[in-house]
């Protein structure tokens, strides 16, 4: 019977931990799809900036109720989660408690008592999460762009959260029952699983105990197994991506804005005399883009910045165009920069290779209606907690509305006409420049 439960522990752990590695993978080559962009510069603040912002947590507490408790519940799972090791040795090799024979009693004790308090605290903290969304509605927690499929995903996965950690209690306190009733020898210390459920378990007999013990031990491990596999639909892979996001991240000052390459090619090639302006593109040639229309057209950071947006709001509830009632809102931007390279994913899973499929990030997805309304403050950019820069896409779509398809607003186009007639941004003559002076 051991064997047959290892070889079945064996059999979920390869096809739960198979079927991750192969979605990581699926995005990590979505992620690639985007153009080029050089971040390895200054790895050691780079390192720095990870460990303060995605270990350290370093910019939760801007929203301290959120992120105290945000803090909490990463800790835990951080920390819940050693209990992994002694699932997969007891899983494989069908023991019971295999660590709790092997280092000092005391300290046993101490972790298993550790883990029995952060686990209650997850579900303390996953509960406020779920009241903030639901009953007392933060705003930001439910704007229009979370209809749908993201507010039913924010409120899955904090049950998924509270029940695997209800499940650790249970299993926790069946199984000190079972000490109590000396069917099993005395390992590891459980004070809250024992005071929750202590009462609740204390009548039944043996063969229940076990029945609830390793159900909920099963339950814990795929839930484990399914959570991991569920971050591939859900906003959740922040979990993962926002320790390679901090790290990759812009360490120019914001607000600085940076050179198409395109451009720099394009002005360089009309002041070389060495060029014949006249010579025919080879053929299959086919220009560079200026700015972005398609996700592709995106550099991979800005890819993996919408892999790890969290939705949380922040920067849309920072945006002073949406608090004005502009359409835009930064969140939005990120998840349907994040939308269309999945479509454009699901499609190469499909064909092989994409295949056009009539739609573009840049009207299908994103109208020049939001991407004008941002007043590229860089408020978003500022409140990310995991230093996702918005901003960058809004330009780069702007860039390629202006630039390929001369579609700025009457207003802008005015300003850049008078640049190139009166090299200033308003319309009066060159000669007259510097009537101020006499002011």
């Amino acid at each position: 019977m051991e064997y047959l439960r290892s070889i079945l522990f064996l059999a979920f752990a390869i096809g739960g931990i198979g079927l991750f590695v192969r979605n990581l993978l699926r995005i990590r080559r979505n992620i690639l799809l985007g153009k080029k962009s050089n971040r390895s510069d200054q790895p050691s603040v780079r390192l720095k900036l990870m460990a303060r912002i995605a270990i350290g947590q370093g910019k939760m507490m801007a929203k301290p109720v959120a992120g105290f408790f945000h803090i909490i519940v990463y800790l835990g799972f951080l920390i819940v989660n050693i209990e992994l090791i002694e699932i997969f040795i007891d899983g494989i090799f069908g023991t019971h408690r295999y660590l709790g024979h092997i280092i000092p009693t005391h300290l046993y004790n101490f972790v298993t008592a550790t883990l029995d308090f952060l686990a209650i605290l997850v579900m303390i903290s996953v509960s406020v999460f779920f009241i903030r969304r639901n009953i007392t509605k933060v705003p930001r927690l439910n704007s229009r762009d979370l209809l749908g499929w993201p507010k039913i995903d924010g409120n899955l996965i904090l049950i998924i959260e509270f029940v695997m950690m209800f499940a650790l209690l249970s299993m926790n306190s069946a199984d000190i029952n079972l000490q109590l009733l000396a069917h099993r020898e005395t390992l590891g210390y459980f004070p809250i699983s024992h005071l929750i459920l202590g009462n609740a378990f204390s009548g039944l007999s043996v063969h229940s105990l076990i029945i609830i013990e390793k159900s909920s031990w099963w339950f814990h491990y795929l839930g484990i197994l399914f959570f991991m596999n569920y971050l591939y639909f859900s906003k959740h892979l922040h979990i993962l991506f926002a320790f390679p996001n901090t790290y990759f991240s812009n360490l120019n000052k914001k607000g600085q804005l940076n050179s198409l390459e395109a451009i720099t090619k394009e002005v360089r090639s009309m002041m070389d005399p060495n060029i014949d302006p006249y010579a025919a593109t080879p053929e299959g040639t086919i220009p560079e883009k200026f700015g972005a229309s398609d996700a592709t057209d995106l550099s991979w950071i800005q890819l993996l910045n919408a892999y790890t947006c969290t939705e949380c709001g922040r920067c849309t509830s920072n945006c002073p165009a949406n608090l004005t009632g502009k359409k835009l809102s930064p969140r939005k931007i990120m998840m349907s920069v994040r939308d269309r390279i999945e479509d454009i994913g699901k499609n190469i899973n499909k064909n092989g290779i994409f295949i056009e499929d009539g739609k573009q990030l840049l009207g299908d997805y994103i109208t020049s209606e939001e991407l004008w309304a941002c007043t590229t403050c860089n408020a978003c950019v500022e409140s990310c907690p995991v230093l996702i820069d918005p901003l960058s896409i809004i330009i780069d779509l702007r860039r390629y509305l202006v630039m390929e398809q001369s579609a700025a607003p009457q207003e802008l186009n005015m300003m850049m006409a008078n640049m190139e007639n009166n090299s200033a941004p308003w319309q009066f003559s060159q000669s007259d420049r510097a009537n101020w002076i006499h002011e």
